[in-house]
């Protein structure tokens, strides 16, 4: 057997006969672009309906090379090449790009970017719901009302819409926590966390802004139990572990009274069985806090004892209890542990995050529909992760580059993989040289890529993310925009908040079957549309017939008279 024939044979074994034998001719190629062409042609007609409802996906520290690389990596756990797989948030048919900078940072962190997509104005680094003015760790000052901006999921309950927020994270962290609180640090998760000078000055931690505010939403699911009970009492799933509160409140417990008083069908759930037992139709209110700290990255969810449920789970009980408003919901959905997953260097982790959280977008998909609800996915900013070393079609994304029998070789003579960090923990040197991965199991959830520069934590990117769009008024989102432009389209297409005047002009011009027709700058249904045509060619006929018989009578006139008077009038 000839090496080309060998070669050629390991492609198709790896690739799949049929995919790779169909790639390589012209006609595949003119076949597919036609198909997207197609499907691009059919979203020419803009859906310019309200807005209902608006789900925003966030997923945390999610940049170009995260996509891609679970991209990637959903294709190949189904059992394909993995390039070609289309995500969920792929079939969206309009994209813009976010810019992700804050008031003081060229590479911002989750706390102002939260901030900026979620109330429309920029902030610095580590602030919530706080205007630049504010000074990160100072209360005194910061916390005044000129300074204070709201976010529209407040926005929206305040228009008499319901919210809710579905996080991976804790629910006092920095990307749902700027739906609800205030604060120059962003850091202070609960009353422990607090300086004396917060104290001093009447700054709350976040867990308690959100009880404040609590009333506000209709659901609330992810971590962080640990914040909202006292360091006297031990957890629920782990009986070794206190507690965080040093003020004796038990702040799940006030969340109980506060729905009690306002008369709704409360639960507090924790484990995976308790949420799963929730039936939407006879709850009002849920709060589900599944671990003291951060949820478990979804590559080691099976392992917790108590269970938790899936970020799709999640949201899909969520718009179950949402959508029980007639006026329509907001709700926030964040893949928090992608995020996290990169700090710790661990392209694993944060991949198999992307995929859940992906699919927690499909689940949405599924549940909506495109008439009534704008989807929007973005990232709050991205990370120093990359892919390359010009790596094989269908090559093992967390493989060596470009595969595993014929690695290429560093300047050093030793292998690398695809993916690999710009800085964080994985720069692992041995004598100053560093360190040869061949044979080093690179596919498992403790391997760290390697990285250029040593820190304990990798860092984020400050390049531009993505947004991608689908439903009512979707089509704004495309272009590059400032981040904050984010919030002020959602307002926009809901008519809640500074951009709820003028709503019925905007929105509610005469419809047929959907479609809206403009005549002479005019909008009115086809059949108005119709008949104006038909009333404007009478006129036009009319108008014809005048100047005919006016210019016939004319021609008369001077036809009458003698010749010499023509001649005079010529």
């Amino acid at each position: 057997m000839s090496m080309i024939c060998f070669v050629t044979m390991m492609c198709v074994c790896s690739l799949g006969t049929a995919q790779v034998l169909t790639e390589r001719s012209a006609h595949f190629w003119e076949l597919r672009n036609q198909a997207e062409l197609d499907e691009a042609i059919t979203k020419q007609s803009l859906n310019i309906r309200k807005a209902k409802n608006v789900i925003i996906f966030v997923g945390d520290g999610m940049g170009i090379t995260t996509i891609t690389s679970g991209r990637i990596l959903k294709g190949q756990v189904s059992g394909t090449s993995g390039e070609e797989t289309k995500l969920a948030m792929d079939k969206f048919p309009f994209s813009g790009i976010s810019k992700t900078y804050s008031v003081n940072k060229q590479v911002s962190d989750s706390a102002s970017t939260a901030t900026a997509f979620l109330t429309g104005v920029k902030t610095n680094d580590f602030i919530l719901g706080l205007t630049g003015s504010a000074q990160r760790g100072i209360c005194k000052g910061s916390i005044d009302e000129n300074n204070i901006v709201t976010s529209v999921l407040i926005e929206a309950k305040n228009a008499g819409k319901s919210a809710g927020f579905v996080t991976t994270t804790r629910i006092n962290h920095a990307t749902p926590g700027a739906t609800y609180a205030h604060t120059p640090e962003r850091m202070w998760y609960g009353d422990a966390d607090l300086t004396e000078e917060a104290k001093a000055n009447g700054c709350k931690d976040v867990a308690q802004q959100f009880i404040d505010n609590s009333h506000l939403f209709t659901v609330a699911l992810g971590g962080g139990r640990q914040y909202f009970r006292p360091n006297t009492t031990q957890d629920e799933e782990y009986p070794n572990k206190t507690n965080a509160r040093l003020d004796g409140q038990d702040l799940i417990e006030q969340w109980k009274q506060i729905q009690l008083q306002q008369g709704n069908r409360a639960a507090y759930v924790w484990n995976a069985t308790e949420f799963a037992g929730i039936n939407p139709d006879n709850t009002d209110s849920l709060l589900g806090l599944f671990q003291p700290k951060d949820m478990h990255y979804e590559a080691h969810r099976s392992g917790d004892v108590a269970g938790e449920p899936s970020l799709s789970e999640m949201t899909a009980k969520a718009i179950s209890l949402l959508k029980k408003n007639e006026e329509g919901y907001i709700l926030l959905v964040e893949g928090g542990r992608i995020d996290h997953g990169h700090h710790e260097g661990n392209a694993y982790l944060a991949l198999h995050d992307l995929v859940a959280f992906d699919d927690a977008i499909d689940t949405a998909v599924q549940m909506t529909s495109d008439d009534e609800t704008m989807l929007i996915v973005t990232a709050d900013h991205s990370h120093v992760f990359t892919i390359g070393g010009y790596s094989d079609r269908g090559n093992p994304i967390f493989g060596l580059a470009p595969n595993a029998i014929k690695p290429t070789l560093g300047d050093d003579n030793k292998t690398f993989t695809t993916l690999l960090y710009g800085n964080g923990p994985g720069y692992a040197f041995e004598s100053c040289e560093r360190e040869n991965v061949t044979g080093v199991p690179t596919d498992v959830s403790t391997y760290l890529q390697q990285s250029a520069v040593p820190l304990s934590y990798e860092t984020h990117g400050g390049e531009d993310v993505i947004i991608m769009s689908r439903g009512p008024m979707a089509h704004l989102f495309e272009g590059v925009h400032e981040q904050t432009y984010i919030a002020h389209v959602i307002r926009y297409a809901t008519c809640i908040g500074k951009l709820s005047k003028d709503c019925n002009e905007r929105f509610n011009p005469p419809k047929e079957n959907g479609v809206i027709l403009y005549f002479l700058g005019i909008s009115m249904t086809s059949s108005k549309a119709v008949l104006a045509l038909y009333v404007t060619l009478a006129l036009l006929i009319v108008t014809s017939i005048v100047a005919i018989a006016a210019n016939i009578h004319i021609y008369r006139m001077v036809s009458s008279k003698p010749k010499s008077e023509q001649m005079q009038k010529v």
